[in-house]
């Protein structure tokens, strides 16, 4: 009998997640109280941060020791504690394209719990803002392109990661443009904003118990997300019922006194500045804010402080920083995050034996690619190239390393080549203007979004000169989101996605290219054959008008075809699906699929559930993600996978009764392994709470 696998579970995913549960009317009892024990200044002292520079690492905010009151200490980041040492795990994008929500827990427990041996109990990840368009600077920060998936996946960190310390998602909200983040506008309507650009945020809030909130630089509709009144109070607080607290991001992440406090923004990062206790005495006296206004945001602040017993939070021993259990996990996940994109026949894998003579070309092959030395940098005491990868595992085949600029005519003699190209920081990564130095004895770097999606012309000369002396041509692909491929991959052998791999990088692309791991990846961003193929992309804009469509929506609605569509990722063996069976399950349905892996060897796949509306009277997607499982199977084993989704899943957000609605209308189930390549399908018909399957 073959087993069952569940898409979800959230009780196994928020086991130990200390944002859960707490007692509400408790908690509030305390705060009130505490709050009458504490003078004006005290109360503005819980309201802003310490000063601009970290102390040992960590961004202190707020507390006082005469009323037993703790202090924040926050830090960074996304892909591991940043500050000292610590151990860096492969990019957000990277996991992403694990779509293995319990893994990504590991991740959130690991890196929570190096930043509480740190002394930190604020880690300021996951950050969760679509991938709108992949020239996005800070692709590499966030998990997709696709709403739904990025909501399982930082659930999941947050799940983990809040075993040990408050998390903090961010940038709230529709912070997708890196150069002119601090000056520009996403504009759209509230269809847009509550269906597209939210909803993640929503279930980091209301699933995960996220403790706290960072709003963003950017303006929303020309208003600065952190003086909008409507996200940070109406949506967030009364909607959706947020009890924790916001904070600004770094120095500009607040523009004023006034405004941003009545707006809902309760601590100014890293210091005072407009909350300096001068400007706000002012505002007072002059009646434009009133002592309330103070006392709501730090009783925000003290409330976390409260429910998760801040003074007692367990301090774990120093040795767990990099100890071996998470270093293997960094290597776990950046074996399940490489994507084998294209593998002509007997390339991939290839087998450690004599008379192999493999050519590692490159000058990215000799060395570590962690990404972008922005506010996620992460420094690891040991990291992992790939060639040094390579010859670790190798022990019977020749390994020769050829750097760019060598004779590349030599290459006739091997068996193989296999180039590492892609970005690195000085092409992609967080934007800081007061830092845009190209050294490598720079802490920070340049970053900053990408105009075009192709590879340095350095980079694609090289993949030319090799292709036309060697035999066979492997490429393995570094970076934080979709390059274009299209002028090179006819001329090439195989293709693998590496994205930025972490510390242990360079073993796990050498295992998956000797077959010791499976590749299992899936592309959390789609890959266009052109960008042209995609919206309109000004790395210089300062007003941008967003809708419903980007991505794979964008390329459905227009008729491109990807050249890497979502969710596309090849393996070693072969996967099939069949005998779908749908039901309704109370307020929602349950799609049961039987996977089997039809191959010789053991792997994993990532079978995926999306929804079009035929017949919708109102505009919509042609279809959406709406659930995924990742299935693991022995060779000839086959598993029951089953695919809960919600009635609440299928609603528009009507912009007339200002909420949600679940439209009278068919609703098409469509099932496979990407966006494009989903063979089962069935439809369901809503008529006035009459749910009827139709016959196909």
């Amino acid at each position: 009998m073959s087993r069952t696998i569940r898409a979800f579970e959230p009780a196994e995913i928020h086991a130990g997640n200390r944002g859960l549960g707490n007692d509400h009317d408790s908690v509030a009892g305390a705060v009130e109280k505490l709050l009458g024990r504490m003078s004006l200044e005290q109360k503005i002292h819980e309201i802003h941060g310490w000063q601009p520079s970290a102390i040992e690492g960590l961004y202190y905010a707020g507390g006082d020791e005469s009323l037993g009151i703790p202090s924040f200490r926050m830090v960074d980041g996304p892909r591991g504690a940043r500050t000292g040492t610590a151990t860096a795990f492969p990019v957000a994008i990277a996991r992403g394209a694990s779509f293995d929500v319990a893994l990504e827990r590991r991740v959130g427990l690991a890196i929570g719990l190096e930043v509480a041996a740190k002394g930190g109990n604020v880690l300021l990840a996951p950050t969760i803002n679509l991938l709108r368009h992949p020239g996005w600077g800070r692709a590499q920060e966030t998990y997709s392109e696709d709403s739904f998936h990025m909501g399982a996946m930082a659930s999941a960190f947050i799940g983990g990661a809040q075993n040990h310390v408050l998390t903090s998602p961010k940038h709230f909200a529709a912070n997708n443009l890196e150069n002119t983040r601090f000056e520009m506008s996403a504009n759209m309507d509230l269809r847009t904003l509550h269906e597209v650009y939210l909803p993640h945020f929503r279930r980091c809030v209301q699933e995960a118990g996220a403790a706290s909130i960072m709003s963003s630089y950017n303006q929303l509709n020309g208003i600065y997300c952190s003086e909008d009144p409507y996200l940070l109070t109406e949506v967030l607080r009364t909607r959706w019922g947020f009890k924790g607290f916001v904070e600004s991001d770094w120095f500009l992440g607040t523009r004023s006194t006034t405004e941003s406090l009545r707006a809902g923004m309760d601590i100014e990062m890293p210091a005072a500045y407009r909350r300096a206790a001068e400007k706000l005495k002012d505002a007072l006296e002059a009646g434009e804010i009133g002592e309330q206004d103070i006392e709501i945001a730090a009783a925000h602040a003290l409330y976390q402080k409260i429910a998760w017993d801040l003074n007692n939070l367990p301090v774990p021993d120093a040795g767990v920083v990099e100890c071996a259990e998470h270093v293997s996990l960094a290597r776990e996940v950046a074996e399940k995050s490489i994507v084998l994109l294209k593998n002509s026949p007997a390339m991939l894998p290839m087998a450690d034996q004599p008379g192999l003579k493999l050519a590692v070309v490159g000058n990215l092959a000799d060395m570590v690619n962690l990404g972008d030395r922005g506010s996620s940098m992460v420094t690891s005491s040991e990291t992992t190239s790939p060639l040094a990868g390579i010859r670790e595992l190798v022990q019977q085949a020749e390994v020769v390393h050829l750097a760019e600029d060598a004779d590349l005519s030599v290459l006739s003699e091997f068996t193989a080549a296999v180039i590492v190209t892609g970005l690195t920081y000085k092409e992609e990564g967080e934007f800081i203007p007061t830092a845009q130095i190209e050294t490598e004895q720079s802490e920070l770097a340049r970053g900053g979004d990408r105009s075009d999606l192709k590879l340095p012309d350095s980079q694609r000369d090289l993949i030319r000169r090799v292709t036309a002396a060697a035999p066979r041509t492997i490429v393995v692909l570094e970076g934080g989101s979709a390059i274009e491929v299209d002028d090179w991959l006819d001329d090439v052998d195989a293709l693998l996605m590496a994205w930025y791999p972490g510390r242990e990088g360079g073993r796990a692309i050498a295992r998956v290219l000797f077959g010791e791991v499976n590749p299992s990846g899936a592309l959390p961003v789609s890959f266009p054959r052109s960008a042209s193929h995609l919206m309109d992309w000004d790395v210089t804009a300062l007003d941008v008008q967003h809708d419903l469509l980007h991505g794979y929506r964008y390329l459905d609605q227009h008729q491109h075809a990807a050249r890497f569509p979502f969710g596309f990722g090849l393996s070693y063996t072969s996967f099939k699906a069949d005998d779908l069976h749908i039901e309704r399950n109370g307020s929602g349905f349950l799609l049961r699929v039987r996977v089997i892996n039809a191959g010789d060897v053991a792997g994993a796949c990532i079978l995926q559930a999306y929804v079009g509306y035929p017949d919708s009277a109102v505009d919509r997607v042609p279809k959406e993600l709406k659930q995924f499982a990742r299935v693991e199977l022995d060779s000839g084993e086959s598993a029951s996978v089953e695919l809960p989704i919600d009635d609440s899943q299928l609603c528009y957000f009507d912009t007339g009764s200002d909420d949600f609605v679940l439209e009278n209308c068919g609703y098409r189930f469509l099932i496979g392994f990407s966006a494009d390549n989903l063979p089962l399908t069935a439809q369901w018909n809503l008529t006035d709470a009459d749910w009827q399957a139709q016959d196909d």
